[in-house]
C-alpha cells in the first residue's frame, strides 16, 4: 500500500519502505523477549527474532533497501541487560550485515546497552531521534526536537492496533499503522515489529490514556488506521470513524 509517492507499507507486514532514502523502517523489536518472560515464569517458544528476520529478509529482497532503521525499543528490559537480549542483538546486526544492509539504531527507553556494539560493527546509533533525508524518526516516549518544514515524522513506541468486530460480535485485534498530520507535518506511527506485541487498540482507548506525549497535542481521531491482517494491509479509515462504528 502506497501512502504517498515515497512511503510504501509492505503488505501484511509491520514494515514501511521509504524510497527516497532507500530504507526500511521498523519499531519496537523487543529482542530477548522470550528469555525475559521465561525468567518471570511465562514460557514462550523462541519465535520473535526468527519472525523479525524472516519479515526483514522478504522486505529487503522485495525493495533492495540499503538500510534498516530500527526506531527504538530494540531490546526488551529497561535497566538490566539480559543475556538473551545481548545475544539476539548480536544476531540481528550480524543478519543485516550479511544481507549487506546497514542497521541504523535509534535508542528508545529500553535500549540502555546497544552502544556496546557501535565500534565493533561501525553502527550509526542515535538517542531517541534522527533526521535522515526529509524523515524525522523519533521513538515516541519523548516529544521530537525541532521539526523543519517538509519533514515527515516517523514514530514507534505506542504499538498501535485497532479492535474490529465481525457480524456475530467476535472481537479481533489488528496491529496497524497510523497516518495523519502533526502541526502541518506528515505523521506516521509504526506498529510493533515484536511478534508477541499485539498492541493498544487505539479506537477503544481515550486519547489521554495513550502512552506517547505527542498524542496529547494532536487529534488522534483524525489519524487513519492502516491495519495488518491476512497477508494484506488495509485502510480502515479514521480512528474517529472506527470509534463510531464499533
Amino acid at each position: 500500500m502506497m501512502l504517498n509517492g515515497d512511503v510504501e507499507l509492505l503488505d501484511g507486514m509491520p514494515i514501511a519502505y521509504i524510497k527516497s532514502i532507500n530504507a526500511i523502517a521498523v519499531a519496537d523489536l523487543h529482542l530477548g523477549y522470550e528469555g525475559i518472560m521465561a525468567k518471570r515464569g511465562v514460557y514462550l517458544p523462541k519465535t520473535n527474532l526468527r519472525k523479525i528476520m524472516e519479515g526483514l529478509s522478504n522486505a529487503i529482497d522485495e525493495t533492495h533497501a540499503k538500510s534498516v532503521v530500527a526506531n527504538g525499543d530494540i531490546k526488551n528490559e529497561f535497566s538490566d541487560v539480559d543475556e538473551d537480549e545481548f545475544n539476539e542483538l548480536f544476531d540481528f546486526i550480524k543478519f543485516l550485515k550479511e544481507k549487506k544492509v546497514e542497521p541504523v539504531l535509534i535508542k528508545g527507553n529500553h535500549d540502555n546497552f546497544v552502544e556496546r556494539y557501535k565500534e565493533a560493527f561501525k553502527l550509526r546509533i542515535y538517542r531517541q531521534e534522527a533526521v535522515i533525508g526529509t524523515y524525522h524518526f523519533f521513538h515516541g516516549e519523548e516529544m521530537p526536537g525541532s521539526i523543519k518544514k517538509g519533514e515527515t515524522l516517523v514514530m514507534g513506541h505506542e504499538h498501535p492496533a485497532i479492535a474490529v468486530f465481525n457480524s456475530v460480535g467476535k472481537r479481533e485485534k489488528l496491529r496497524c499503522f497510523l497516518y495523519g498530520k502533526y502541526k502541518g507535518s506528515e505523521f506516521l506511527v509504526l506498529p510493533a515489529m515484536n511478534y508477541f506485541a499485539a498492541g493498544t487498540e487505539i479506537n477503544m482507548e481515550p486519547a489521554d490514556k495513550l502512552l506517547s506525549p505527542i498524542f496529547k497535542e494532536l487529534d488522534v481521531d483524525s489519524l487513519r488506521a492502516m491495519a495488518l491482517g491476512y497477508g494484506s494491509t488495509m485502510d480502515f479509515g479514521t480512528i474517529g470513524r472506527l470509534r463510531n462504528v464499533y
